[in-house]
């Protein structure tokens, strides 16, 4: 059994009925799924549809099936309304669409394992930031000019160094940053 994530607190709210809870929920996500529903090819009355819907099959998953959260609440949130308007979006095509409340909330482990991998990424990015703040000035140039550009010739040119040493010290500068990246994870394996 996965332990409880401390963001249960949001279904205790809504279960309860807390508004400042409640409130808590719309001022932090509704500029999210309005987002994720309007670049969709959604409007905002949409958004505000799904945001109302999936707040209800949450409640009512937490009501009926005692839905215990085991990973934050926002992916979680935002995973539930996109299923959500993906649905919507296959009703509107006339697509094969799945009826069932359940199928369509499908608050299994597929879902926490998903929402614990968003987060995961979200740590490994500002891992990997952290780490790249840490290279000299000329390794940050080096690798942020080949993200930009993949014509290395060009980027040795703009340098005013050769292709063969850029080559070299990109190698150099990648190995310092994937060293640093591995050297953090082993401590903060050994604290756990």
């Amino acid at each position: 059994m996965r332990k409880q994530h401390e963001d249960q607190y949001y279904l205790e709210g809504l279960l309860s009925n807390d508004s400042s809870v409640i409130q808590k929920i719309y001022s932090r996500f509704s500029s999210k799924v309005k987002r994720l529903i309007v670049s969709n090819s959604g409007t905002e009355d949409d958004a505000g549809d799904i945001f109302q819907e999936s707040l209800i099959d949450i409640y009512n998953q937490a009501k009926y099936k005692g839905l215990q959260l085991t990973c934050p609440f926002e992916p979680f949130f935002l995973m539930v309304c996109k299923r959500k308007w993906l649905n919507q979006l296959k009703k509107k095509s006339n697509l094969q669409v799945t009826n069932n409340e359940d199928d369509l909330l499908s608050i299994g482990e597929d879902v926490f394992l998903q929402a614990d991998k968003l987060l995961e990424e979200e740590e490994q990015s500002k891992l990997y930031v952290k780490m790249f703040e840490r290279l000299s000035e000329k390794c940050r140039e080096i690798i942020n000019l080949t993200l930009i550009d993949e014509h290395q010739e060009r980027i040795a040119e703009k340098l005013n160094v050769t292709y063969g040493y850029l080559r070299k010290k990109k190698s150099e500068c990648v190995g310092s940053l994937m060293q640093m990246i591995k050297s953090e994870i082993r401590k903060r394996d050994e604290q756990v």
